[in-house]
């Protein structure tokens, strides 16, 4: 795949859960790229709907990055 079409993908896999719902709520990086975890905000606490999703792509953990940041403002503004 090249490489802007690996960003486009990416990218469109934490859009869609985003539009779904879900809110970030862990990031694991290694040298293997990063792990974003994703719950669903309407779920049940005890028991939460949770996406996990690999980045690979350095745009896609900028991009991803971002979205957190806002976040995390939003969370502060409450």
């Amino acid at each position: 795949m090249s490489d802007h079409r690996e960003f486009h993908a990416e990218r469109e896999k934490i859009d869609f859960l985003l539009e779904q719902g879900y809110v970030m709520k862990a990031v694991t990086e290694n040298l293997s790229g990063a792990f974003l975890e994703f719950v669903y905000e309407g779920s049940d606490p005890d028991q939460p709907e949770v996406e996990r999703l690999h980045i690979l792509h350095p745009d896609s953990r900028k991009y991803f990055s971002t979205i957190l940041f806002q976040q995390q403002r939003k969370q502060e503004m409450k």
